[in-house]
């Protein structure tokens, strides 16, 4: 891939995603994939201004040896040195930086209880500090090629030939392989606020599903909702990206307000396992049925990891001609395919899309209807034929969706 290209793509994550400040430390996560470009991130953190960039990396087949040869106890511990590092970033705030590039296959075949009784217990412990971190600093998902995940999307291409195509769908998708991809994003941000802003305006109340498969959903939304999309602002005023790429427009529902039945129309790559044709029926906001045509045993443990996992906390729209399903591809990476469909999340609210939720506690956002939980797990319902339709506080109802894209 051309390296100015690459060079842009890594000041996009730093500036424009993260917006990284003067003096501040970033924590940038990465596999062993792409070391080159790694650097150039890194580089990037520091032309705008970084303390320190601390890399840590990780290698998937290492995992899979933890996961395999490890005891229960000893994959699901936290040590005391652990707990200590995360103390520090909850008390200096880096930036965190994600580069995603693992095979979607990495970890199948193996104990998927174990593996996640571990995560269960690792997330727990980390939850308290989590918690303190909430919208208080910016961080940043965006991806490069892995060799496997490349080899996943094009099985008939060369090694080198995948990669490069697998590079060139992320800066597609990531409006970074053509212009100015920081440009790019800044109208691409201001078309989603203005859709924010509108949706905002009407006063929603609950949205209803339906399609031809058989959804028929209604979600009940909190009166200090609000949805955003694209740009984030944390607590400090600081503008970031979480995502790269992101064609969503979000809002977390109001817990325990969700009636009827929802079909997924893609699969959900969930620890390098496939759930495919699943629907999912909710009462009183919890999900209390489930069946899938593949990995149906796993959906259900997904769904029993703690006692909110059971319920919304996300609604994110996302028209089906969106750039990314439009592509035709099947990433297996939520980063990307939750930007494909119209998608809901099971698990975790998002406290910022409430409506001044800087003056707001963890605990008081919480009360006032967003879901707490140590799952959040994206899957996706939209189709050629999905409508949603508003049902307005003022007793409106406002066609929102139809036939799979914007109504308005």
């Amino acid at each position: 891939m051309n390296e100015t290209i690459l060079q842009n793509y890594a000041k996009l994550i730093a500036v424009s995603g993260a917006n990284v400040q003067r003096g501040q430390e970033v924590v940038l996560y990465a596999q062993l994939d792409q070391p080159a470009f790694v650097a150039m991130v890194a580089e990037a953190c520091y032309q705008a201004g970084a303390r320190a960039v601390r890399v840590e990396w990780s290698h998937q087949a290492i995992e899979r040896l933890d996961a395999q040869y490890r005891t229960p106890e000893a994959l699901g511990e936290v040590r005391e040195w652990e707990k200590a590092r995360l103390q520090d970033m909850a008390d200096t705030l880096p930036c965190r930086i994600y580069l995603e590039s693992e095979d979607p296959d990495g970890l199948a075949g193996l104990d998927a209880d174990k593996i996640a009784a571990a995560h269960q217990n690792k997330r727990r412990v980390a939850k308290p500090y989590r918690d303190r971190m909430e919208g208080r600093h910016q961080w940043c998902i965006a991806a490069v090629p892995g060799a496997a995940w490349a080899r996943k999307l094009f099985p008939d291409a060369a090694p080198a030939e995948a990669e490069e195509r697998l590079w060139e769908a992320i800066l597609s998708a990531s409006r970074a392989l053509d212009g100015d991809p920081i440009a790019n994003w800044e109208a691409h941000n201001r078309d989603l606020k203005a859709r924010c802003d509108h949706l905002n305006s009407l006063g929603i109340a609950a949205l209803r599903y339906t399609a031809g498969n058989g959804t028929d959903l209604r979600v009940g939304m909190m009166p200090r909702g609000r949805f955003r999309g694209g740009a984030d602002v944390n607590r400090m005023g600081v503008r970031y990206n979480p995502n790269i790429p992101s064609e969503e427009v979000f809002i977390s529902p109001m817990r325990g307000e969700a009636e009827g039945i929802v079909h997924s129309t893609m699969p959900l790559s969930y620890q390098s396992q496939l759930i495919e044709d699943f629907s999912i029926r909710f009462e009183k906001g919890r999900a209390v049925e489930v069946h899938a045509a593949k990995n149906e045993a796993l959906l259900k443990k997904m769904i029993a990891m703690d006692e909110n996992a059971a319920y919304l906390g996300e609604c994110a729209l996302v028209p089906y001609d969106s750039p990314i399903r439009s592509a035709g591809l099947l990433f297996y990476s939520t980063l990307f395919d939750e930007n494909a469909a119209c998608h809901l999340a099971l698990g975790a609210g998002y406290c910022d899309t409430l409506d001044r939720y800087e003056e707001l506690t963890l605990e008081e956002c919480h009360q006032l209807g967003i879901n707490d939980s140590i799952l959040h797990c994206d899957f996706m319902i939209g189709s050629a034929d999905l409508a949603i339709d508003a049902e307005t506080f003022g007793g409106k109802t406002v066609p929102i969706f139809r036939n799979g894209n914007w109504a308005f």
